[in-house]
């Protein structure tokens, strides 16, 4: 049931907003997603379930957003609300590749602004989670069988992958980066686009963990292609 599965979801980042997750019913999310706590229980298993689904429907979203971004010429959006300007201007070193400076720039900035936005984000970015955030220690457990303690016969849910930490988004993060770049690189300097673009990413982590302005964040994610050859491949 798609649609109620995301309604669901839904219902319960809203409640999360407003108490914390040790406080959230699953009656209550059941009752606002506007099913039957059954077909809740049947969806995510139990309370542990849901929070898993929801924190990877979340970091899932925030990963989409990070490749639309890097997809984008950089003309089309520009780091930190500002139009392209020089790589002088703009903190890069010269002759640099100016383009995946800016779409580095600009998913740093994406990352920075939804960090801020959503707790569940910045949670699995930097793997710090608070007391109002459901525990990544629960996350990490076998989910509890089918009907136990609910009182409602369930269909057992899919066995899904753990939860991925900051480390790992690092690594998507980067992939997604190298992906949206390596045409404009000749094959044999990948692993220096790669290296740098694993920079950028980590750079931009560190900026959730401790933050910098939006321009700051910029000068520190171009630094990051410095090493990197002048002459990318022309299309």
């Amino acid at each position: 049931m798609p649609a109620a599965r995301d309604s669901l979801l839904d219902a319960a980042y809203a409640a999360l907003e407003v108490r914390p997750w040790a406080g959230v019913r699953m009656v209550d999310v059941a009752a606002a997603a506007g099913v039957s706590r059954q077909t809740l229980y049947n969806e995510f298993g139990s309370k542990q379930g849901l929070a898993r689904a929801l924190v990877r429907r979340e970091t899932e979203g925030y990963l989409a957003g990070v490749e639309r971004i890097l997809a984008r010429p950089a003309a089309d959006a520009p780091p930190e609300g500002r139009d392209p300007e020089s790589a002088a201007e703009r903190g890069g070193p010269a002759g640099v590749p100016e383009e995946a400076q800016a779409r580095l720039a600009a998913a740093a900035d994406w990352t920075l602004r939804t960090a801020r936005a959503n707790p569940l984000v910045r949670a699995v970015l930097t793997g710090c989670w608070n007391e109002r955030l459901p525990s990544p220690a629960d996350q990490s457990l076998p989910l509890p069988v089918p009907g136990a303690r609910t009182g409602f016969p369930m269909v057992p849910p899919p066995v899904e992958a753990p939860l991925p930490g900051p480390s790992e988004l690092v690594g998507r993060f980067s992939d997604r980066a190298v992906a949206a770049l390596e045409a404009d690189w000749p094959k044999e300097e990948l692993t220096e686009l790669g290296s740098a673009c694993t920079a950028a990413v980590r750079l931009t982590l560190s900026c959730v963990v401790a933050p910098a302005d939006p321009e700051e964040v910029g000068r520190l994610v171009r630094g990051a292609f410095a090493g990197l050859p002048r002459h990318p491949v022309a299309h």
